[in-house]
């Protein structure tokens, strides 16, 4: 395992791309209809890239830009443009923390697995070695559900779409470089396995404190079949919580000003 810190650098770039991937306007091959299951509902099992491009592994680099900028709230953009000042070596998936579904399933480097019975949905992603377990048998939210870094999931099915909702996070995290949710956040996700190989996704994101409006997002999660979720150990040879403590001693180091980078507005 190559050191977290060899790899931070050009996550946060393929973190943010990543998340507005939209699907490719030409597919390649026949369109083979999806799957079901015997109780008749779509069937997401398999093993999934957030791409644009169906078939093989997508190798290539994220796409366009998000073409929907998160709308901050004045504190929320003061602090965001602090953190990107400080180049973001603040950012939690430094000290190798999940995030919220949103932002860990948007890395196109590393690839996600959709586990579906009759009465869950489980998404073990392969980038933090992370798993969210969906019941969709109609349970609520736990009473007794402690705050964590990717909330509490609970699910259900709207024709063909897993809808899911998503609360209970611990403040501090980043959606995205620079914003950082607060114990408010909600998230609302649609995932829609369109044919054989597609499955549309959508979250629809809320924090009074950290938003002044709604924030959607979207992206296409394409089948990769052949490929299998790995180990992914990011405390192995991870030299950034060292490297933080050093900085921290002579900001100078990392700090840049505010004309160098800007928060979306």
């Amino acid at each position: 395992m190559s050191s977290c810190a060899a790899r931070l650098a050009g996550f946060v770039a393929v973190i943010m791309g990543s998340w507005m991937l939209v699907a490719s306007a030409s597919a390649q091959g026949p369109i083979v209809p999806a799957p079901r299951t015997a109780d008749g509902k779509v069937d997401l099992n398999g093993v999934y890239q957030a791409s644009p491009l169906r078939g093989a592994w997508d190798p290539s680099q994220p796409g366009p830009p998000l073409s929907e900028q998160p709308s901050l709230t004045p504190a929320a953009r003061e602090r965001a443009q602090e953190l990107l000042n400080r180049r973001s070596i603040d950012d939690p998936a430094a000290i190798c923390l999940p995030s919220a579904g949103p932002r860990i399933g948007g890395v196109i480097l590393f690839p996600i697995q959709f586990v579906q019975t009759p009465g869950q949905v489980v998404i073990i992603y392969e980038y933090m070695n992370a798993v969210r377990i969906i019941p969709t048998d109609g349970s609520p939210h736990p009473a007794d559900a402690e705050p964590t870094y990717q909330g509490d999931s609970v699910g259900r099915w709207e024709g063909d779409t897993l809808v899911v909702d998503v609360n209970n996070f611990k403040e501090g995290n980043w959606l995205a470089a620079g914003i950082v949710n607060s114990d408010k956040l909600h998230i609302t996700e649609r995932y829609t396995r369109v044919d054989k190989d597609q499955i549309n996704y959508e979250a629809v994101i809320e924090d009074p404190i950290l938003l002044a409006r709604p924030w959607t997002i979207r992206r296409t999660f394409m089948l990769r079949e052949g490929v299998r979720v790995r180990e992914y150990v990011c405390a192995e040879n991870n030299l950034d919580p060292g490297r933080y403590q050093e900085y921290l001693k002579n900001p100078s180091l990392f700090m840049r000003s505010p004309e160098q980078a800007a928060p979306p507005r």
